[in-house]
């Protein structure tokens, strides 16, 4: 027990300590990890470290998974979830398939179907190893693309590979294998979806902040387990909780909630990735030896690994060569023009039928008629939404465009990673070849993160792409929400919509002065209405809030700075009620 606990502590002031001092040298903090794991193992004193896959199945990779879906931006996730579709699942089986075909003609005697499941095991990038990709100023759009595919296609492989292996053993039928792979991923969206939405509910209702993260703690492995036990993808639950649950994160929980949620989630994502890279040098030791006691050497298992990578990078740049070109097509100034024509006869339409609807209710009975117009208005409403969006997601496509340069990006930041080991040990023992396939594995991993990772920095600064992205907003951006926020908070004080916060009216006084000056702190000469202009921020805070959730579904503005504003109203309400409760 206290040798396992010393373990533990000292991992943890590794990962503290790789963390904090591998931007200091230049290097991504997963990658000094793994390698100081790759040291430890070949100590002589260091005894083979062997860990159940399970462990990071289960307990690793629903949290990560769950987290990073959290902060997922929606609105250029929506806009490009074609391709991060494609690449999470035609891409992964394309890959699988592939290299199923490359391994049944290199491996005597494994068969398609266990060809197909190492595919499967090494077609997936990691979600851990796209960290090392967000560090570097990439085009928001791209790592959004990378972040959606990572998120995503660890779920299609699992799939896969769980599918191959009971081909293995019980012969190939297409139609129940296409049946398994869509039960799976179905009742997966449903149950994570599900578990999201209770999540939001439940939460809601916990006031106590660190009682609430401590319930967040087990959401993703709620999804995870009654989703496995129905035979679905438990991952993919995981991540649709998380996804769920970021989007009515704004509108459902309090300040207190969003930011004891990021503080702490931060700190597992640290020490779970850190974790994950660490286990991964340690666990060489045990894996060579078993490989070099049967197959006399490493030099095979090390040929089949490059030639794997060189297949899955070749396929992967097809791949993505082919998604440019569809991307650049949606970018074209044609679509812009066609929707803008679209826009004139929606326009159009509607000025005719606001022309036609008072007659049209004249002539109806009441309530038929009042029930048509609101029909008929809702549906132009609704038209008009769509329209809206359509047009700026257009501006994005056209803002945000991908060339050759991205593509050769998104290529080389597909990373193998820990998902690919942990799947490759869940290969039942009896496997055909078992040890070599996880050698294969683990190499495809190892040569993946150190080749793509430690020359990924170089590429981007090569193709001049270094400097292209931040995760701050414009300035454009900050300025256009504040003003639509502010104008929400006029708006509601000219209504006398808010209240104080026992329920009573607000001074007129009082409200003129915040009408005319949202954001200034109150003066000396104004204590003896202080607390008035404290209470009526707070109230104006909530109706703001509630705006920043209304624009923010109309893709009017970017994830980026809907996050920044509702980070500032958060940290103004939490400063505004401290100061109330120490006036009580």
């Amino acid at each position: 027990m206290l040798e396992t606990l010393l373990v533990v502590v000292v991992a943890v002031v590794v990962i503290a300590l790789a963390t904090a001092l591998a931007p200091r040298v230049n290097v991504a903090g997963p990658l000094v990890l793994m390698a100081i794991g790759l040291g430890v193992s070949v100590l002589p004193f260091v005894p083979a470290w062997e860990i159940d896959p399970e462990w990071i199945l289960v307990g690793i990779l629903p949290p990560l998974l769950y987290s990073a879906a959290v902060q997922l931006p929606a609105v250029e996730f929506r806009r490009d979830l074609g391709p991060i579709a494609g690449l999470s699942v035609l891409l992964v089986v394309l890959s699988s398939v592939v290299l199923g075909v490359v391994f049944t003609l290199l491996i005597p005697g494994i068969g398609l179907p266990l060809g197909i499941a190492l595919g499967a095991i090494l077609s997936p990038t990691d979600a851990v190893a796209t960290s090392i990709a967000k560090r570097l100023g990439l085009s928001p759009r791209v790592v959004t693309m990378l972040d959606g595919e990572s998120l995503l296609n660890d779920a299609t492989a699992l799939v896969l590979l769980r599918t191959a292996v009971a081909a293995i053993a019980g012969g190939f039928a297409f139609g129940d294998t296409v049946w398994a792979f869509v039960w799976a991923v179905a009742i997966a969206l449903a149950l994570g979806a599900g578990m999201g939405w209770v999540n939001l509910r439940v939460r809601q209702w916990v006031a106590h902040p660190a009682a609430n993260t401590a319930l967040s703690f087990t959401v993703p492995f709620l999804a995870y387990l009654p989703t496995e036990a129905l035979g679905g993808s438990g991952l993919v639950a995981s991540v649709m909780a998380g996804i769920v649950t970021g989007q009515g994160a704004a509108r459902r929980f309090t300040p207190e909630q969003r930011m004891s949620d990021h503080l702490n989630w931060r700190t597992v994502e640290l020490l779970l990735e850190g974790a994950v890279f660490l286990i991964m040098g340690l666990e060489l030791k045990e894996i060579v030896r078993a490989n070099v006691e049967e197959h006399e050497g490493v030099w095979y298992a090390a040929s089949l690994a490059l030639a794997a990578l060189g297949i899955t990078l070749a396929v992967r740049a097809a791949y993505v060569s082919v998604l440019i070109w569809a991307q650049g097509r949606r970018s074209h100034p044609r679509r812009r023009v066609r929707a803008d024509a679209a826009g004139e006869r929606l326009d159009d339409l509607e000025a005719r039928l606001n022309r036609r609807l008072p007659a049209d209710t004249a002539d109806a009975s009441g309530k038929a008629a009042e029930a048509r117009v609101r029909g008929l208005r809702r549906r132009l409403a609704w038209m008009r939404g769509r329209m809206t969006r359509m047009m700026r997601d257009l501006d994005y496509y056209r803002d945000s465009p991908l060339g050759w340069r991205h593509g050769t990006v998104i290529v080389w930041a597909g990373m193998r990673g820990v998902v690919t080991l942990a799947a490759a040990q869940t290969l039942p023992a009896e496997t055909a070849n078992r040890s070599l396939l996880v050698f294969v594995a683990f190499l495809v991993a190892v040569l993946s993160l150190t080749l793509q990772g430690f020359t990924l920095p170089w590429l981007v600064a090569r193709l001049g792409l270094s400097g292209e992205g931040t995760d701050r907003p414009s300035r454009h951006d900050q300025q256009s929400l504040w003003a639509e926020l502010q104008a929400a908070a006029a708006e509601a004080i000219a209504a006398g919509r808010v209240r104080r916060r026992d329920g009573g009216a607000f001074p007129e006084d009082v409200a003129r002065h915040v009408t005319a000056r949202l954001t200034r702190e109150p003066e000396e000469d104004e204590t003896a209405r202080a607390r008035e202009l404290l209470e009526l921020r707070v109230a104006l805070i909530a109706v703001m809030r509630e705006r920043l959730v209304a624009v923010s579904r109309d893709g009017r503005f970017s994830t980026a700075a809907l996050r920044q504003a509702l980070a500032e109203l958060d940290a103004d309400q939490l400063s505004l009620e401290l100061r109330l409760d120490g006036e009580d």
